[in-house]
């Protein structure tokens, strides 16, 4: 069944947008034993051309996800437990059993990506990101003001 709507976009639309999606998304990772913040953090460490600094990623995580740093290093720790990550000191690295992980959940998530987002106008999509950039920013900006 195929909704439209010509309400505005507001923090309740995205809100269910984001929740759908990510629903989609974790009833694939739970197949496979991942959560979602671990999948989030395995990302990066797949597409780096080689060891990724953790204090980077753990940074970078934090500000993504705004979790606490001590739930991403945990994270990260769970997933070097499971030999889906290496540790190099201080860089942490894709094993060979993370990079199939990854490659598997890919695959499997590709057609609901494909039915989801493959026939919405290439304008739509350019609109829409330039909001939910903006959405971001001024969301970030409301944070960083609150912790003051």
């Amino acid at each position: 069944m195929t909704t439209t709507t010509t309400a505005p976009a507001d923090a309740r639309a995205l809100g269910l947008a984001h929740y759908a999606a990510r629903a989609v998304l974790e009833s694939v990772l739970a197949r496979h034993g991942l959560g979602f913040q671990q999948q989030i953090i395995l990302r990066p460490v797949v597409l780096a051309d080689g060891p990724v600094d953790r204090a980077r990623l753990t940074a970078d995580t934090v500000t993504a996800l705004k979790a606490d740093e001590d739930s991403v290093q945990g994270t990260i720790d769970e997933l070097i437990a499971a030999g889906l990550v290496a540790t190099d000191a201080p860089d942490v690295r894709i094993t060979d059993a993370g990079r199939a992980l990854y490659a598997r959940i890919t695959q499997e998530t590709s057609g609901a990506s494909a039915r989801i987002w493959g026939d919405i106008p290439e304008a739509d999509l350019l609109a829409a990101g330039r909001v939910l950039a903006l959405v971001t920013e001024r969301a970030n900006a409301e944070l960083a003001a609150a912790a003051r």
